[in-house]
């Protein structure tokens, strides 16, 4: 635009410099008395003087065509500056518009930068808050787990005590089978070695051939209940004879001679008494007072309970000891044509030939998952575990932090 501007202020300045088309007029018109005062010369200098004339017809005529370009060039550059001063005042306008939006835009920026950083604030408390969650979780996790095996380890401990001690594969069964359970219930990957283990002592107990306690103590238990019901051998009693007591019973209503009869007999009966004849199998008869016919049945059940307790022991020499004893008593003693004594001897001598002691296996499989386990906690117990499920985050921005702004003149030109 600069450059047009030059050349037309060049065309003005060469168009004033040039002669004018009336100065041309009275150029031409002062040399034509000269022409005239020519005319007398002979025709070849008369073609060669009008030369002049033709040139000064162009020049006019170049002067006008110069004159209308100087016109039109001012038109258009009179245009050209008017369209420059509106595009100038639209831009000027434009521009003021921008920098209002920009200036609008900052502290638009500026309240959401404030915003995110009051945002990352409260995320920096929430991701704390979810930190002590996350530990409390594998606090309380840990806490179950160890907890978990504690209880395996009670329970393996009472099982271990309850085969050693008394031979109850029962109750060990019921403290294994109650830690497997409970194990169950946890659902935990780290515990399954040691419910594995549980299992398989549990199969070795079962398959294990068992005493029935109960069963033999139930019949110790009635033959305890029994001894003061057996006979023994010489009682020494005499059978009553009813027909003697109701005579003297009747005494006062009979004759005088029925009385004397009557008195005759009991007599008799009486001497009778004095002297008795038995036959006797054995061939030292033992005659007992009935002080010491109840010594004996007492004695008699003690050894029946001692043997009820070594049976609980899983004592057997003492549990056999015990019945061996009790039996020759009873064979010594009572009377063996009795049917419960009979009953009694063939109950002692079953319970003789019982096994109760039974070589129970030990829950050795568990004892040493249980050794595993919480060696494996002791060496992973200062080491903490990462949480990996949340990933990292940048430190959050202050909240005075602002954000660089563009330089407002920067962008208005």
């Amino acid at each position: 635009m600069r450059l047009g501007y030059t050349l037309a202020m060049n065309e003005e300045q060469s168009a004033l410099t040039q002669p004018s088309a009336v100065d041309a007029s009275a150029a031409s018109s002062r040399e034509t008395p000269g022409a005239a005062t020519s005319g007398n010369r002979p025709p070849a200098a008369a073609g060669g003087s009008s030369w002049p004339g033709l040139l000064a017809g162009v020049a006019f005529i170049a002067v006008g065509a110069l004159g209308w370009q100087v016109y039109e060039l001012r038109t258009g550059v009179a245009q050209v500056r008017t369209e420059v001063a509106q595009r100038i005042t639209s831009s000027e306008a434009a521009a003021g518009e921008a920098r209002t939006l920009l200036r609008q835009q900052q502290d638009s920026l500026a309240s959401l930068q404030g915003k995110i950083g009051a945002l990352e604030a409260q995320v920096a408390a929430t991701e704390g808050q979810a930190a002590a969650l996350q530990s409390l979780y594998q606090e309380f996790s840990r806490n179950r787990e160890d907890r978990a095996i504690a209880e395996a380890e009670q329970a393996v401990s009472v099982a271990a005590q309850q085969l050693q001690l008394a031979g109850n594969a029962d109750a060990a069964l019921i403290a294994l089978q109650g830690a497997e359970s409970r194990l169950a219930a946890q659902d935990r990957g780290q515990l399954l070695p040691l419910r594995r283990a549980l299992v398989h002592d549990i199969d070795r107990l079962k398959a294990t051939p068992q005493v029935d306690v109960q069963g033999i103590a139930l019949r110790l238990e009635g033959l305890l209940e029994a001894v003061d019901s057996l006979p023994l051998a010489f009682a020494g009693e005499l059978a009553p004879n009813a027909p003697a007591a109701g005579s003297a019973a009747a005494a006062g209503d009979v004759p005088a001679l029925e009385f004397v009869k009557a008195l005759a007999r009991d007599i008799w009966h009486e001497l009778v008494a004095l002297v008795r004849v038995e036959r006797l199998d054995q061939s030292e008869p033992v005659l007992l007072s009935p002080a010491q016919s109840t010594f004996l049945r007492e004695n008699l059940k003690i050894r029946l309970l001692t043997a009820r307790l070594a049976l609980l022991a899983r004592d057997g020499r003492t549990f056999a000891a015990d019945l061996a004893q009790a039996h020759g008593w009873i064979s010594r003693f009572f009377d063996q044509r009795d049917e419960k004594v009979q009953k009694a001897l063939a109950a002692l001598t079953e319970l003789q030939t019982t096994q109760v002691r039974v070589e129970q296996p030990s829950p050795t499989e568990s004892i040493a998952a249980l050794r595993m386990l919480q060696a494996r906690g002791a060496e992973s117990g200062g080491k903490p575990t990462p949480d990996a499920s949340s990933p990292a985050r940048p430190a959050p921005a202050g909240k005075g932090a602002e954000p660089a702004r563009p330089a407002a003149n920067g962008g208005a030109r």
